[in-house]
């Protein structure tokens, strides 16, 4: 296995998950919790390991030449994030307590699951960013088996970093204040990115 491929890929795709976004919002909130972290961290993982997986086979040329594909993409995102967004802010209007560590609430697997799945698999941005940009650009590697490893390799890095490492953050979220300002925060990242989709 070629290591500069691999390092290559590890660097690209951690700097694509860097930004704030739906998926990363949403393992932060769990983190911060400590619901479910670890099932929440691996699907997010194992999500991108598989986009990462068609990208670097192909996949992501042809969702490039299938228009309606892209745009069912863009408009199905922008309803979830809408939606999503929706409930964030209704969650800063109502939040009344700050965050109990000792508290095992954070609904049930199924639901967070369920949840972590749509913000991965219904984002245009994951397939624009993993698939297509990655794919495309693997092409280039000299060794495109590493450098899809070592992309994957990244996003599992990030995940279980943001989760488990959210539990540092414990103390600031046990104000109702700190609550209510990320909420907004995620409500309003999840309706840019819904405007961007639309608009372009």
């Amino acid at each position: 296995m070629d290591i500069g491929s691999a390092l290559e890929g590890f660097a690209l795709g951690l700097s694509l998950i860097l930004a704030i976004g739906a998926q990363n919002a949403f393992v932060l909130r769990q983190g911060l919790r400590r619901a479910h972290v670890f099932a929440v961290c691996l699907t997010c993982a194992v999500s991108d390991a598989a986009l990462i997986a068609a990208g670097v086979g192909g996949v992501g040329a042809l969702i490039g030449a299938t228009p309606w594909l892209d745009t069912a993409m863009r408009y199905g995102g922008a309803a979830f994030l809408v939606f999503y967004g929706a409930r964030s802010f209704y969650s800063a209007l109502t939040v009344t307590e700050g965050l109990d560590p000792a508290s095992t609430g954070g609904g049930s697997l199924r639901a967070a699951l369920l949840t972590c799945l749509a913000l991965t698999w219904l984002n245009p941005h994951v397939y624009l960013d993993t698939v297509v940009l990655l794919g495309s650009i693997s092409a280039q590697a000299a060794d495109r088996l590493a450098f899809a490893i070592g992309a994957m390799i990244a996003s599992f890095t990030f995940f279980f970093s943001l989760g488990y490492g959210a539990r540092a953050l414990a103390p600031v979220f046990a104000r109702p204040r700190a609550w209510m300002v990320l909420d907004v925060v995620v409500g309003l990242t999840m309706w840019i990115i819904a405007v961007n989709l639309l608009r372009h």
